[in-house]
């Protein structure tokens, strides 16, 4: 491929040629990143359906799991500025946002305010190793997160459009570290846990990467490309049933309400919030979509249930005393939920429903 790509713009926009087209760009991601990640599939496809619907994502796993190279290189094949913020104890918010700064023009000697931006304004910011900043520096990026914009000197400007946050986390290693509000959590559309290689990919991934060549990934899509194909993503219906499949999943998790089952009951402390079942949507839209359909069916939610629904849930005592971790409640309720669309619109019914099941 030479030059930039052609604008999407310029594509039909009927609803089968949306969906090749996003089917289209989503391969040549996919092929291209393959260049320089080796394996990561699931993570690679996490990454563009958040892209894709607008939404942040967190990376944890531990470190040389290529979740910087895998960033850094999606940025690059979208044609997207590319900006990476270490945070550090030490850093202020200001080092994020930007500050304004005393500059004296030299031919009438005034002295102005001049704002000098921060790293935040580019289209994807990668805040590695999040936690290791203090609360006050980790919210800076709640505004931009939030409402794409930065407030500076009393003055609100726009980042660049599209804007994503990828921050990456380490598991492991808590000391020195400073854990991230459940409000800034709950901003993060996916939570991604990347894992280890297999023998096969760590192969190839060792070979790759003590060779003298390095592979060059191209540009395949244009940040005009990108803004278009999310609205074509928002544009995808869903039927009612899908809507309330969703639903379950926020809902089953919030003991305070009563009507939960008895896992939930037993091991959960706080349960997700409307966002969970927003992000699940949005997610769902946008991996119908990925995978050639302009229609989501429960198959799409229960697939990104558990990025969406890992950082959300917040397990007890309990849990951690029997290895029971979020994932493992996700699970169960995949298989207790309900995907027939009769059950689902049964409203009150799904209770009984939910309480004589075998939720073991």
């Amino acid at each position: 491929m030479d030059g930039d790509p052609a604008p999407l713009a310029e594509f039909p926009e009927s609803d089968h040629q949306a969906v090749a087209r996003l089917r289209e760009g989503y391969q040549k991601v996919k092929d291209e990143l393959g260049k320089v990640i080796v394996g990561q599939d699931e993570v690679i496809e996490q990454l563009l359906i958040a892209i894709f619907a607008r939404g942040h994502c967190l990376l944890v796993g531990v470190p040389g799991l290529a979740k910087t190279l895998i960033i850094h290189t999606l940025a690059e094949t979208l044609s997207l500025s590319f900006n990476r913020i270490q945070f550090t104890p030490d850093l202020m918010p200001s080092d994020i946002t930007g500050t304004e700064v005393i500059q004296e023009n030299k031919s009438t000697g005034d002295r102005d305010f001049k704002f000098l931006p921060g790293p935040i304004f580019a289209n994807v910011i990668l805040a590695d190793e999040i936690n290791r900043t203090p609360p006050k520096t980790q919210a800076a990026l709640l505004e931009a997160m939030q409402e794409h914009q930065v407030t500076t000197g009393g003055e609100r400007r726009a980042l660049p459009e599209p804007f994503f946050v990828l921050a990456t986390q380490n598991p492991i290693e808590q000391e020195g570290t400073y854990p991230l509000p459940e409000a800034q959590l709950d901003r993060f559309m996916f939570n991604i846990y990347v894992d280890y290689p297999d023998e096969e990919e760590e192969f190839q991934i060792v070979r790759q990467t003590t060779a003298l060549e390095k592979s060059k990934v191209e540009k395949v899509l244009s940040a005009e490309d990108v803004a278009v194909l999310q609205d074509i993503v928002l544009k995808v219906p869903v039927a009612d049933h899908v809507i309330r499949y969703a639903m379950q999943f926020a809902r089953l998790t919030r003991k305070q309400k009563g009507n939960v089952p008895d896992f939930v009951d037993e091991y959960v402390n706080w349960g997700a919030g409307p966002r969970a079942s927003q992000c699940l949507i949005w997610g769902a839209k946008a991996r119908a979509m990925l995978h050639g359909r302009a229609y989501v069916s429960t198959e799409d939610v229960a697939a990104v249930a558990y990025p969406v629904m890992r950082h959300r849930i917040i397990t007890n005592f309990n849990a951690e005393a029997e290895g029971v971790s979020p994932d493992e409640i996700v699970r169960r309720l995949t298989e207790l939920i309900p995907q027939d669309p009769e059950q689902l619109a049964g409203g009150g019914k799904l209770s009984e429903i939910f309480r004589s099941a075998d939720a073991v």
